[in-house]
């Protein structure tokens, strides 16, 4: 779940907000919505805490991006800071381990480059490469999750992948 959050938490309000805080407000909504989830579970047990994971994020956002007297938006960094590493994973595995100057260069490139790419695909695109590749969540989970048939989840994450490819080819 922390994963799940760190993932998708603006950079911005992650340097006010840690994931391990959204985490602990989640499961104590959880404790008190437990007794109403067993009466009827309409979904695995993961999901449902990822969807009040998501409402936390939610409400993350509106408290530190939408705040008049305190907005993140007003708040100018010392330093830029690369806080995401989810992309860091998926091209981990086309990095050599043992880094060079030059490899490690490049490694910081691909991974700027891959996260602008990303912020570039929609919001349904990104969603479920980051539930596939980064929460590792199978395409049954996927669909469950996006109350989408197994086939339309997919189809859904086929295209998303075409469209990453897509930009991150040289044209």
């Amino acid at each position: 779940m922390r994963r799940m959050i760190e993932l998708r938490i603006d950079p911005a309000i992650a340097r006010r907000v840690d994931a391990s805080d959204i985490v602990q407000d989640v499961l104590l909504e959880a404790s008190h919505r437990l007794q109403q989830y067993l009466k009827d579970p309409s979904m695995p047990f993961h999901l449902w805490l990822r969807h009040i994971a998501l409402d936390h994020i939610i409400d993350a956002h509106r408290r530190h991006r939408q705040a008049q007297r305190r907005s993140v938006d007003r708040e100018k960094p010392l330093k830029a800071a690369w806080t995401d590493r989810s992309s860091v994973e998926l091209i981990g595995n086309l990095i050599d381990r043992e880094l060079t100057p030059a490899t490690a260069a490049m490694k910081l490139e691909m991974e700027k480059r891959f996260q602008a790419v990303l912020t570039k695909l929609e919001e349904t695109d990104r969603e479920i490469i980051l539930m596939r590749h980064f929460e590792q969540l199978s395409n049954q989970e996927v669909a469950a999750a996006l109350a989408l048939s197994e086939a339309a989840a997919s189809m859904r994450y086929l295209r998303a992948i075409r469209r990453l490819r897509a930009l991150l080819t040289p044209a």
